[in-house]
């Protein structure tokens, strides 16, 4: 029993010591190894707990000789950036890094962007040519887009898209964020990265270079809309970070490419043959030459005056590429396009609430397989449907 005071009481003392004399030598040592193993068990719990993101991602990394940094298929200034960013994290630990993509690289925004940055990727088609078992994914967290990609398990996964996918040993996904460019910004700035090594000396041990910074900057930019869709108060915070080492006139040739004469007549004729009901426009474009062209036009037409959500859709190679904008917070862009596409073959669509796309194979979209097919009218007013709730 216990003191009014709250301390054992000697019978409770006497029986304590009356079992630790019982022991044995052996039984105590196993005892004191046991509390050291459990001390030690603690202390490294904690510690694994106060590192960073950015510091267990770069252990990660340093555990391996090779890694594959896999962005999603046509990828963007953002995922190219990211992985730009994952590929000089392994430098710093001398990790060699082989970036790669499946689909392609079409949009004169993406190819402005890899070309001004001089950056080499290679082109995936299948499992097999995936450079490394050690894969990281970047923006975006589940493989897709060529053969045996439900196969491929990534040991790292890097993204700000809602999904399940994660990597076996660490995963970063935060969808509130408006760029996964900012998440890489954010491991540079925790790792203590200088920004502007050229403007003197540093004594810090990782620089950001101006490729890079202007690379992640303008990720992050891409990705909001120029800081006005999507973001958070950490793209503002990136940016300002990444700032310093930005090389301006790069930066200006990414961000002003020439535009092809597909691309101007594709936009035209989303903002000629639009239909608009009530306060949401859908155009079919028909047969583009282009793919890029599509969610470009999407954009156009959230600029109309009294419109708020947009769908812009037409097919290129026997596929119906889908994109949607929207300014509404009664539409939910992705998760509309899902609704439209949920019965139909070989259809896939999603995205966020502001942003969506999609793909429909057209030769099930007319009622090859188990659906009845749908006609064009009737997608466009299924669409609408969707953009009003009612699908």
């Amino acid at each position: 029993m216990r003191s009014l005071r709250g301390r054992p009481s000697a019978l409770q003392v006497e029986a304590v010591q009356g079992w630790v004399d019982s022991l044995s030598t052996v039984e105590l040592a196993l005892i004191a190894v046991g509390v050291l193993v459990a001390l030690i068990v603690v202390g490294f719990a904690i510690s694994w707990l106060r590192r960073t993101p950015a510091e267990r991602f770069k252990r990660a990394l340093a555990d391996r000789d090779h890694v594959s940094v896999l962005m999603h298929p046509n990828p963007d200034p953002d995922a190219m950036s990211s992985a730009m960013a994952v590929a000089d994290l392994a430098d710093v630990v001398d990790t060699e890094a082989t970036l790669q993509y499946p689909g392609e690289i079409r949009h004169q925004e993406n190819r402005a962007f890899q070309t001004v940055l001089e950056l080499d990727f290679e082109r995936v088609e299948r499992a097999g040519d995936i450079a490394s078992d050690d894969v990281v994914l970047v923006d975006h967290n589940a493989p897709r887009g060529f053969d045996g990609s439900s196969a491929i398990e990534p040991f790292a996964v890097i993204d700000h898209h809602p999904g399940n996918g994660t990597g076996d040993e660490f995963t970063d996904v935060r969808t509130d964020y408006g760029a996964c460019a900012t998440i890489l910004a954010e491991y540079f700035e925790m790792l203590e990265a200088e920004t502007n090594p050229d403007n003197g000396e540093s004594d810090a041990d990782i620089e950001v270079s101006e490729q890079l910074a202007t690379g992640l900057l303008y990720g992050v930019q891409s990705d909001t809309n120029h800081l006005t869709k999507g973001c958070s108060a950490a793209e503002f915070d990136a940016c300002a970070y990444l700032y310093p080492g930005v090389d301006q006139g790069v930066l200006d040739r990414i961000a002003n490419p020439q535009v092809s004469a597909d691309v101007l007549e594709t936009k035209a004729r989303a903002i000629y043959d639009r239909e608009v009901r009530r306060s949401f426009a859908v155009c079919d474009v028909g047969e583009v030459p282009v793919v890029d062209a599509i969610p470009q036009a999407a954009d156009e037409l959230t600029s109309l005056e009294g419109v708020t959500a947009v769908v812009v859709f037409g097919d290129h190679e026997g596929t119906l590429h889908l994109s949607g904008r929207s300014r509404d917070d009664r539409v939910h862009m992705g998760e509309a396009l899902r609704a439209v596409v949920d019965d139909i073959p070989m259809a896939d669509a999603g995205g966020h609430a502001r942003m969506g796309g999609g793909q429909v194979s057209i030769e099930h979209m007319a009622g090859i397989g188990p659906s009845e097919g749908i006609s064009r009218d009737e997608f466009v007013d299924r669409l609408f449907g969707a953009l009003d709730g009612e699908v």
